[in-house]
């Protein structure tokens, strides 16, 4: 049996020690959801939020088993919480699920030096506008493919208000390049960042990401990084933070067959 936590925190202590924040913003009940074994003192548990999910505790096929999790999409990124829960990946998928590896950046709020930052935004080329997201783009966003992981996790824009932030980079009054919150927590977001293709190795990304980061500092909020692959582990240090380590994921394509 799987379920959806209504008491998201029942789940807490299987998730504890994992430095995710899509995993609290689940915990919080900001975004996503927690599915679990059991209401009451579960075993077993996946954090579910966009492309990612987290599996913790006592490995359960059924939390892969097709059609028992509504939210999966045809891609998923699943996160094994121990060596059980890859092999059962393994296993289970076969070979629609690919090993790969992510890099973990240090969680770290003190360490962003904001005057560098500041010059990093200060260096914007001529003829490009950089402005932080508003209502239009939000919208413009969310039916334009290459950025839309910048807005799509929120339901609107009143909860992209409250839980999410964004800094975009105009060319010929259309975004070209911009770093915003893939999701939000209370506390921070997880950055999402992206450059059109045609604009890309331009330095575009790097001064959106420090606008972003100086941004969420003004509110108190952290900006968290999780790298895809070693370029955005490059982006992240030369914007102040530090690489932690590599991690196992598995990318899971063309939909379930439990």
């Amino acid at each position: 049996m799987v379920l959806e936590l209504t008491e998201t925190k029942k789940a807490a202590a299987l998730f504890r020690g994992w430095q995710e924040t899509i995993i609290w913003s689940c915990l919080q009940g900001v975004m996503g959801k927690i599915y679990a074994d059991t209401p009451e003192n579960p075993a077993s548990a996946m954090a579910l939020l966009g492309d990612f999910c987290f599996l913790a505790g006592k490995p359960n096929e059924m939390l892969l088993a097709e059609g028992q999790i509504p939210d999966w999409r045809e891609f998923m990124i699943a996160v094994p919480g121990n060596r059980g829960w890859a092999d059962l990946i393994e296993s289970h998928y076969k070979g629609r699920a690919k090993k790969a590896v992510r890099y973990a950046i240090r969680k770290e709020p003190d360490v962003f030096d904001q005057k560098r930052l500041r010059a990093i935004v200060d260096g914007l080329p001529d003829g490009y506008r950089l402005k932080m997201m508003d209502e239009a783009l939000f919208r413009y966003c969310g039916r334009t493919e290459w950025c839309r992981d910048w807005v799509r996790q929120y339901a609107d824009y009143a909860a992209y208000q409250k839980y999410g932030l964004g800094a975009v980079i105009l060319k010929d009054k259309e975004p070209v390049s911009g770093a915003s919150s893939y999701s939000g927590y209370i506390g921070g977001i997880e950055v999402e960042i992206a450059t059109r293709e045609d604009y890309r190795r331009r330095g575009l990304a790097s001064i959106c990401g420090a606008k972003l980061i100086l941004e969420c500092l003004k509110r108190g909020w952290y900006p968290s990084w999780d790298a895809q692959n070693r370029g955005s582990a490059a982006l992240a240090e030369k914007l102040g933070y530090h690489l932690d380590c590599e991690y196992i994921v598995y990318e899971i394509t063309q939909g379930l067959i439990g």
